[in-house]
């Protein structure tokens, strides 16, 4: 027999969407402040050539700043003021989760709750302002450097504007964030890095559409690459919904006179726990080669040409490192974002116990024993996902939209959304429920 909340979800329709006046106002600020997000990806840095970024930058999309160009919605191609994106908060977060699994004040810190999680926040937004501002410092020095006369006047008064602009959009970007996951819905920097793919995505369909008028692609191939487009997503969702529970069983107890019986529950175990986090890890490392040859303009040392053509898309070689730190990133940040031990201890404290398993340290060797078997599959999935569109790029020339990393933020991004909304629902429902039975206990 179905579950209440079974049964409510299976009620949730457009009316009860209609009544739900918290969740539309929690839209209408989320794409509110999206909108906001694209207006400052068109407005360009001070002091900056449009006509001779663009013309350098075709000549580099294809290297790290096409995969950052995609992250910013394409204020990297115009250099806008949202130019460096959301990626150096991201980036900072990354930093501080490693140096809290290193440094025990800081995870003394992560262990205290709210308060600790605030301060370890307040870190992360230092580094973020310490990683953006040398970031932008690198952009400006290097549009200076540039031979097509990017800047207008090149000196300190334009570095010191464009590490100040850039910086400061970063930081509007994380502010913007923080505001969309507290008064919006979803996560607010997954919807920004969101909304910044899915805005070049039908520029990507249409110049594969122009491809195939020109003789370039086959419509076969269109086709085909369409359905596998639609397969790879099912098989995304399938993935990223997939887990392996954990039997958890609770003994009786007695609290005063009364005797509760035993339960049970589940520990649920993500078949991908590191998230996308290992293909954009992987991607900025193996791409670096190829751009930093793109700006030394085949004037390197031999050896760069000789790894940058054994790293291009679709070589043997590039698929195999590719495919490698994939799965190395994949095993590092499980093991950083989740603690067996720390999960044995909880269980312990509160009594529960998995069946056969004795409790502390055989119960989280036990854990650590299955979560590594199911990252071996996740990390296969992942190399899966992420080698395919790969070779599609490299043989039938498609848009750099059509990767697996991009895919994979989309479906991920979107299926924890409407997750969401659906939690706004159903809450909207029982609030109906609980008030409808307010008014008839005043009746009686």
């Amino acid at each position: 027999m179905a579950s209440a909340a079974e049964q409510l979800a299976s009620n949730l329709n457009f009316g009860a969407f209609a009544k739900a006046t918290e969740l539309k106002k929690r839209i209408w600020f989320t794409l509110g402040a999206l909108l906001v997000y694209r207006l400052g990806t068109y407005i360009p840095l001070p002091g900056i050539n449009v006509e001779a970024l663009q013309q350098a930058f075709q000549q580099q999309s294809q290297g790290i700043l096409g995969m950052f160009n995609m992250f910013a919605g394409g204020a990297v191609g115009r250099m806008a003021i949202f130019a460096l994106g959301i990626m150096p908060y991201i980036s900072a977060s990354i930093i501080v989760q490693l140096m809290t699994a290193v440094i025990p004040s800081l995870e003394q810190l992560k262990k205290e709750g709210e308060q600790g999680r605030k301060v370890i926040n307040q870190y992360t937004r230092y580094l973020t302002v310490v990683l953006a501002a040398v970031q932008s410092y690198g952009i400006a020095v290097g549009l200076e450097g540039s031979q097509s006369a990017i800047v207008a006047d090149p000196g300190w008064f334009f570095r010191f504007t464009a590490v100040v602009t850039l910086t400061g959009g970063t930081m509007f970007l994380m502010w913007l964030g923080e505001q969309i996951t507290s008064r919006g819905i979803g996560n607010g920097i997954s919807l920004i890095i969101f909304s910044g793919i899915v805005a070049g995505i039908p520029q990507a369909i249409a110049g594969t559409l122009e491809l195939g008028r020109q003789g370039a692609l086959s419509t076969a191939l269109i086709l085909a690459v369409l359905v596998l487009g639609v397969a790879v997503i099912a098989f995304i969702v399938f993935m990223e919904r997939a887990q392996r529970r954990l039997l958890i069983q609770y003994p009786k107890r007695q609290v005063g006179n009364r005797m509760f019986q035993g339960d049970s529950s589940h520990l649920p175990l993500k078949l991908n726990t590191s998230g996308v986090i290992p293909p954009i890890f992987a991607s900025s490392l193996l791409l670096l080669p190829i751009t930093i040859a793109n700006f030394t303009a085949g004037q390197g040392p031999a050896w760069l040409t000789t790894v940058t053509a054994l790293l291009g898309h679709g070589q043997p070689l590039y698929m195999l490192f590719y495919a490698a730190l994939i799965v190395f990133f994949a095993f590092f940040y499980t093991a950083v974002v989740f603690n067996p031990k720390d999960t044995a201890d909880q269980l312990k404290k509160h009594g529960g116990f998995i069946p056969g398993i004795r409790p502390g340290q055989r119960t989280a060797e036990y854990i650590d024993y299955v979560l590594t078997r199911i990252t071996v599959i996740g990390a296969i999935y992942l190399v899966l996902v992420c080698l395919l569109p790969e070779f599609l790029i490299a043989q039938a020339r498609l848009p750099f939209y059509f990767g697996g990393t991009s895919l994979l933020i989309v479906v991920s991004v979107t299926m924890d959304t409407v997750a969401q909304v659906q939690g706004h629902l159903l809450a909207h429902q029982y609030e109906g429920l609980v008030k409808k039975a307010k008014l008839r206990g005043r009746r009686r």
